[in-house]
């Protein structure tokens, strides 16, 4: 049983030890292709298994060891070379070094007093980010996600617009923002949390890429306004969920500045190509806008959660954030040019910076472009294989590394391709020989496969075409 009077007791030392060992046992397991990507048990089926309940007293050391195990087998191994399902996958070990100190320092980031280093570290990694951007005169702050990015950017807006909405409210004035019929769910919370009302979002239609067509939001926000409401905001995506798809930045931003709105752009996904000189013309224009979200934890492989919020004009984000003003106990005199609190919406906020740092460090800038440049290889090969099998269809034309599958077979109709489709993706799950999403494009179900695991080579890309189209060929075959 854990001891908390001692520093290091008995118990910690060999719990410590056992943890570390398991660490670097599971990194080496992390790589074997032949293990089984999830276990894919039912909530139902885990629960029996597990002993979850706490108890009046504590536990050995043996058994703490026991439930780490349990932990550790029961876990989806997001390091595996067969995981392509989020937006994410594999293991940086820079960065999770980064995330072991963290913890182990276990401060917070609002004042440079309590995050000496780690706050000089967060700013040194957002001028990077900013340079990267384009924006020569900006600022940024590290947040819980692009979730909370896209919030940031919507509140921006809305105070841009209405500096006195803050103190008085709205005062019965209707905002309407525009999204993209493929931007990230986010945005609705974003617009819920501000109490613009879920009907004031509006989206825009995409064309065959996932992009935003100019021409239907110049329209909308024309009637938009002629019905007496009031355009703030557009939110263009760089990098869309399921296609892929990146909003044409200049275009928008053209609109934007005519209208007078706020352009934030949800990079969250897409921001990662602005470190290659090969990929950074994906995100032609970006410079434009007056926000954006990038997600490091994404094809930058850092460790969950590292996300930064980067506005155009410094000074924004303490206007924002006036409400600190009020936390004398915490913030104190002197140190408004310092601490970082000034800037976030969250009080308690972990250094997410490190492990970006660290990760930075290793790798360098051409080590970023590199693996960037990779990724997009990968998926440009995946897209080849899928195209020279007749039983298989690119759903869509990717722009990042998502690629959109459908199984089509010999002779079969839509309704059967789309049962087939899902029904391959339960079977590679079920069996845990691969992670894949399902999604829907126009309404039918696709395949999509995400190129951000660092273990994912050629050799993968082959098992996974000949695994959909093993299993769709014995489905269509029943």
């Amino acid at each position: 049983m854990a001891d908390d009077s001692d520093v290091l007791s008995d118990f910690d030392e060999r719990l410590l030890q056992g943890v570390f060992a398991r660490v670097w046992r599971y990194l080496g397991e992390s790589a074997d292709s032949t293990l089984p990507v999830t276990t894919s048990k039912s909530p139902q089926e885990l629960k029996n298994k597990l002993e979850l309940a706490v108890g009046r007293t504590g536990i050995d050391v043996d058994t703490m060891l026991s439930d780490i195990d349990d932990y550790l087998d029961e876990s989806v191994k997001t390091s595996h070379p067969h995981f392509m399902n989020p937006l994410w996958g594999g293991t940086n070990v820079a960065s999770l070094a980064g995330e072991f100190i963290t913890a182990l320092t276990n401060t917070s980031m609002y004042t440079f007093e309590l995050a000496p280093m780690a706050t000089l570290i967060e700013k040194e990694m957002v001028d990077t980010m900013l340079k990267l951007v384009g924006y020569k005169a900006g600022e940024g702050i590290f947040t819980t996600g692009g979730s909370n990015g896209n919030l940031l950017g919507l509140l921006c807006a809305r105070d841009r617009k209405f500096p006195d909405a803050q103190r008085v409210g709205l005062g019965g004035k209707q905002l309407v923002a525009f999204i993209s019929e493929d931007a990230h769910y986010s945005t609705v919370m974003a617009a819920n949390v501000l109490g613009i009302g879920l009907d004031n979002l509006i989206a825009i239609p995409t064309d065959e890429y996932g992009a935003m067509i100019p021409e239907i939001l110049q329209d909308v926000i024309g009637a938009e306004k002629r019905a007496g409401n009031f355009p703030f905001c557009v939110i263009a995506t760089a990098g869309t969920t399921v296609r892929g798809g990146v909003d044409p930045m200049v275009e928008l931003a053209e609109i934007c500045h005519q209208e007078k709105l706020w352009l934030h752009v949800d990079a969250a996904w897409g921001g990662a190509t602005l470190l290659s000189p090969k990929t950074r013309s994906l995100l032609h224009g970006i410079d434009l806008a007056d926000s954006i979200c990038w997600d490091p934890h994404k094809m930058m492989g850092v460790h969950l959660c590292c996300s930064v919020f980067l506005v155009k004009n410094s000074g924004t984000l303490g206007k924002v954030c006036v409400h600190t003003e009020k936390a004398h106990y915490l913030l104190l005199e002197g140190g408004t040019n310092v601490d970082l609190g000034h800037m976030s919406l969250q009080c308690g906020r972990r250094v997410d910076a490190l492990k970006l740092w660290l990760a930075w460090r290793a790798k360098g800038n051409e080590g970023w472009a590199t693996q960037i440049e990779r990724y997009f290889s990968l998926a440009e090969y995946l897209v080849t294989k899928v195209k020279e099998h007749t039983r298989l269809e690119l759903v869509v034309e990717p722009s990042m590394t998502n690629v959109c599958i459908r199984y089509v077979g010999y002779g079969i109709n839509e309704a059967r391709e789309d049962s087939i489709t899902m029904g391959i993706r339960n079977e590679l799950i079920s069996t845990g020989r691969f992670m894949v999403s399902s999604s829907q494009i126009d309404g039918r179900p696709i395949l999509r496969a995400v190129i951000t695991n660092p273990r994912v080579d050629e050799k993968v890309i082959d098992e996974l075409i000949s695994s959909i189209v093993e299993i769709g060929g014995s489905l269509a075959s029943q």
